[in-house]
């Protein structure tokens, strides 16, 4: 299991995946439309510069960012960049699962689909209403972080994040780092944590799929046990399993394709890149997705 602080932690293994070359496949990033750090442009160009030749930007219920480097023309030539959206999906009751959540990504949405942006829209109003609530708790345990927070949201419809508050925590000189900011005050168990509310699973699936996407249940590592709630998923629709996740190690990454080949879900793969642990070319530098992932996912939304 990853660390108490986040769900994101790097897992440390003698057994890392040791990539061949340069992939030219990212399908999980995220930019300041969300919790990243850099801005929709910056990433796509960065990711380009490493070799990235499919790519999606996969920010927290929100497409704005692909919107953004699109009307801008500053996807470049060679690169295919796709709609993404990662939904934080509650989980009703408790199955043992990490902050009671499973990560649903979505591929290939009509970027101008009404109810999709409508849901998304709802599920960007809850993440504001969170933050704003962790923001209160944390005057509470006299940690303010207005201030911070203030320069750090760029007041646009983004989805508000944690990552966000916890860079503030940084910058207050409350933490030493955002994931010292997670592990002590807003990660799940700390004190400032506060739970998320929005769409489960079943109705970010359905939203994905209506809005013409593909479904992906992401960095679920626990996939080898837990079939019989993969069964039950994908009859609702899900389509897809992460599985060249960069923090799996070689073991991880074997044992959840073997899933996702059993249970025939398409592979993906990314860096799931925010930007607190290192540049875009570091994350990368790390990173294996085979080439034939991304030209399955791209015949598979009829883009190849």
């Amino acid at each position: 299991m990853p660390s108490a602080g986040r769900r994101h932690a790097p897992l440390r293994s003698d057994g890392a995946v040791v990539p061949p070359g340069p992939s030219s496949v990212d399908l999980h990033a995220h930019t300041i439309r969300s919790d990243g750090v850099l801005a929709p442009d910056v990433l796509v160009l960065a990711a380009f510069d490493a070799g990235v030749r499919t790519f999606a930007l996969t920010d927290h219920d929100t497409i704005a960012g692909y919107r953004q480097v699109v009307a801008a023309g500053a996807v470049p030539a060679g690169m295919t960049l796709l709609p993404g959206v990662e939904i934080n999906a509650l989980v009703a009751g408790d199955l043992g699962l990490w902050e009671g959540e499973l990560h649903i990504l979505g591929f290939g949405m009509d970027d101008r689909d009404e109810g999709f942006e409508a849901a998304m829209a709802r599920q960007r109003d809850q993440r504001r209403i969170r933050f704003g609530r962790t923001v209160d708790r944390l005057r509470e345990l006299d940690l303010p972080v207005d201030a911070q927070v203030s320069e750090l949201d760029s007041g646009d419809d983004d989805a508000l994040g944690r990552p966000t508050i916890a860079r503030a925590l940084v910058a207050a000189g409350f933490a030493a780092s955002v994931e010292d900011a997670f592990s002590r005050y807003i990660g799940h168990g700390a004190p400032a944590y506060v739970r998320r509310d929005g769409l489960g699973p079943d109705e970010a699936i359905r939203t994905v799929v209506a809005a013409g996407g593909i479904p992906v249940l992401a960095h679920f590592r626990e996939a080898p046990t837990r079939l019989e709630l993969l069964r039950e998923l994908i009859d609702v629709g899900l389509a897809g399993l992460e599985v060249h996740y960069r923090s799996f190690d070689a073991a991880t990454t074997a044992s959840v394709g073997k899933v996702a080949s059993d249970l025939r879900l398409l592979p993906t793969g990314g860096t799931d890149f925010h930007g607190d642990l290192g540049t875009y070319a570091e994350a990368h530098a790390g990173l294996w997705v085979p080439p034939e992932v991304g030209t399955a996912l791209l015949e598979r939304l009829g883009r190849s």
